[in-house]
Order: C-alpha cells, then sequence, then structure tokens
C-alpha cells in the first residue's frame, strides 16, 4: 500500500454491491484491502487493479475465526481510513423448514463478524482521531422478516450496532454510516435459495453500481443513515417508518414465502 493514498477495506468485496462500491473508492484514489470467501476474489482484484490502484485481496471466509484473523492479520501494520463491512449471506424459508446450520451461518457472518471486526478497527480509528466505518444494513432492518426471519433480524442488529456506534463516536473525528439497500441484482437471492420461487427473487430490482455510488457518498460525508437504490426503495425506506410492524411482516411474506415468485407459478 503507497503511503500518499488512501485506504478502504471492503468485505464481500468479489460481486455485487461490495464490488461496486471497491470500483467507487478505487476511481476516486483510493487503495485497497478487498475481502470475499469465494474464487471470484481475485478477479474481481485484477480489475480492480486495471485503473492503477493497489489492491490487496484477502481471501478469508468471515463466518470463521480463522477467517476473521487472517483479515486483521493482512491489516496489521496499514492505516484503514475507511471500512466498510458488507458482507453478508441470507436463507429464505419458514424458520421451521430451514436448516439451524444455515440459520447459524447467517448469526456467524452478519451479527458476529460484524462485531469482532468492527472492535479492532473502530478503536484504531478513535485513537487516531479520524476515520469512517460502514455498514451494509438493509430496508429489511426495518421489517419482522417473515419467511427469512434470522437475515431481517441480523439486519435489524446491524442497523441499531451502527446508528449506537454513531453516537459514541460522534466527537472523536471518526464517521459510523449504515446504509440501506433494497432488493438489488446481487448473488444475494440465489444463494438464499429465494431466486426462483418468490416474488422478491424474481422482481425487479436495483442496480448494484446505483446502490453503491449512493453509499459511497453518504460514506465520504459522513451520513449516519442513507436508504440507497432506486425511489421505490427510497419509499420502503419511509413506509417501515411509520407502518405497524404486523402490517410490515405481512407485506414481507407476500415478497419472501415460497411459491410466490414467478418461476413458481409457471
Amino acid at each position: 500500500m503507497t503511503d500518499t493514498r488512501p485506504l478502504a477495506l471492503i468485505t464481500g468485496a468479489s460481486s455485487g454491491i461490495g464490488l461496486e462500491l471497491a470500483r467507487q473508492f478505487a476511481s476516486h484514489g483510493y487503495d485497497l484491502v478487498v475481502n470475499a470467501e469465494d474464487e471470484e476474489l481475485e478477479a474481481a482484484a485484477r480489475q480492480l487493479r486495471e485503473s492503477g490502484t493497489e489492491v490487496r485481496a484477502v481471501r478469508a471466509d468471515l463466518r470463521t475465526g480463522e477467517g476473521r484473523f487472517l483479515l486483521l492479520d493482512a491489516l496489521d501494520g496499514l492505516t484503514v481510513d475507511v471500512a466498510a463491512l458488507n458482507a453478508g449471506v441470507g436463507q429464505g424459508g419458514a424458520f421451521v423448514d430451514t436448516d439451524l446450520t444455515d440459520d447459524q451461518e447467517v448469526i456467524d457472518l452478519n451479527v458476529t463478524a460484524t462485531v469482532r471486526l468492527a472492535k479492532p478497527l473502530l478503536r484504531a480509528m478513535v485513537a487516531r482521531g479520524e476515520g469512517r466505518l460502514a455498514f451494509t444494513s438493509s430496508v429489511a432492518a426495518q421489517m419482522p422478516g417473515s419467511f427469512q426471519p434470522v437475515y431481517n433480524a441480523s439486519k435489524s442488529f446491524v442497523q441499531s450496532f451502527a446508528q449506537a456506534l454513531a453516537e459514541e463516536v460522534k466527537d472523536t473525528g471518526v464517521t459510523v454510516t449504515a446504509f440501506m439497500p433494497g432488493p438489488t441484482e446481487t448473488e444475494f437471492f440465489d444463494r438464499a435459495d429465494m431466486a426462483d420461487d418468490t416474488r422478491v427473487g424474481t422482481m425487479n430490482k436495483d442496480e448494484a453500481a446505483q446502490v453503491a455510488e449512493q453509499a459511497f457518498e453518504a460514506i465520504v460525508k459522513g451520513e449516519k443513515k442513507a436508504v440507497t437504490g432506486s425511489l421505490m426503495t427510497k419509499a420502503q425506506g419511509l413506509a417501515g417508518k411509520v407502518l405497524p410492524d404486523g402490517v410490515k411482516a405481512a407485506a414481507h411474506r407476500r415478497l419472501a414465502e415460497p411459491g410466490t415468485g414467478d418461476g413458481a407459478r409457471d
């Protein structure tokens, strides 16, 4: 890494919002440390280097203690100016039907890894008196997640966690941002087994590049919270503030229940 360019860490950066967010930082003069657990990471790093950005790729599964150690070890001696903890995973289906191991992996990545990485990163930033920490939350954080209960609950945790940290560090020179995408065109729904047989899996979605551009702007401005994506997503964010939980849970069921997608009805 160079001493003359700021450094951004992006987790979950092999595709989707994470990759597009890495592109945003690269195009604005940042060097990068990018992380993901899959084979796509190296190809993503090569693309990012084409603009002249220095990129360190750290392939590690953040659901595990070993993976988190590998990432933190790779950051040793580096000054991380911006850390975007974007890595996340979902799981669709009724809670009584899903595998407990899959549910636990959602918690391990979305909650446990978030806390365990945020602690050393934020401590270092506060000690320096500058830095930006960001979390990929979701409009789902505002909705009881019928047929996606552990995922939505994990994003509610991330949202609350981020807002609490933002208040704690408000006088330190450090900012904390939670950005909240809606349904976005990424690999998320395939990995969550929701792509073909749920309404949310088959509906039109926001573009990851649009979400990342708005997220980047919120992070560099130090905004505490931002709903990112289309006007429809922003409307969902507003509705989530005022609708009763029961109404939101029923609406989420219509989106996420297996058998509601276009493919399932064919």
